[in-house]
């Protein structure tokens, strides 16, 4: 009933509000934008996540998806519609690159991960928010159909359009480490965080496994590995 499940958001969870794992990303991008940078959002898509609004913050923000939408993004200076792949800027263009629930998309990050590397400036940031693929959502997502995210998704809030297809090819600490070593970026952090476990808040009876879930990955160093949340703090080196 919807009231057990409300019970429980105010019990164990009663500093977590919607959208808190953006916020929290948000809160980590800030921290670079203490001067005028020039900044790409890689996966930008709509303008749909306010958090991810860093105009009058940073000094110039550009943004590439592959959805159409992205050239009227309210959130960006400029939008391009174009692949992760093949960005469609020069070289060391940018101080500060994100990608914001984009690296689980990708069939292929290993390019990704070179765009990163000839798109920044030396000593510039790159920064992305990802579900870990060790976690039990990820793991069900590998394992059901599209329609079921879709499904999922809407009953959660989020329309058809804004859910697409996942990979999970760069979605572990391991497989960033990977990535990042072979395009040239310095590793400067690898956050594991659990939360409030959004995709079991569905009924009581979901949300119990899901806090029990929480508390243990929480309470043990060695579970900390199945965390859901991977945050990502790459660096391009002043010189190679």
């Amino acid at each position: 009933m919807k009231w057990q499940v409300e019970w429980i958001d105010k019990k164990f969870y009663a500093e977590f509000q919607s959208n808190w794992d953006d916020k929290l990303f948000r809160e980590q991008i800030v921290e670079h934008l203490n001067k005028p940078l020039d900044v790409l959002d890689l996966g930008a898509g709509a303008g749909i996540v306010s958090q991810m609004n860093f105009k009058g913050i940073a000094g110039h923000v550009c943004g590439i998806d592959p959805d159409e939408r992205v050239v009227t993004n309210p959130y960006l200076d400029e939008g391009k519609v174009a692949f992760g792949e093949k960005v469609p800027y020069p070289d060391e263009s940018f101080d500060l690159i994100f990608a914001d629930n984009v690296l689980e998309h990708l069939p292929q990050p290993g390019k990704v991960f070179y765009e990163v590397y000839r798109l920044l400036r030396p000593g510039g940031v790159f920064l992305s928010k990802t579900p870990n693929k060790l976690h039990y959502m990820p793991l069900i997502a590998r394992l059901t159909p599209h329609r079921f995210h879709q499904w999922i998704n809407k009953w959660r809030g989020r329309v058809g359009e804004d859910v697409f297809p996942t990979r999970y090819q760069a979605n572990s600490t391991g497989d960033i480490r990977k990535l990042a070593k072979i395009a040239g970026l310095e590793v400067n952090r690898l956050d594991l965080i659990e939360g409030r476990p959004e995709y079991l808040r569905m009924s009581f009876l979901t949300y119990i496994p899901g806090l029990l879930y929480e508390r243990l990955v929480n309470r043990f160093g060695f579970l900390a590995r199945y965390r859901i949340l991977l945050i990502v703090e790459l660096r391009k080196p002043e010189s190679r």
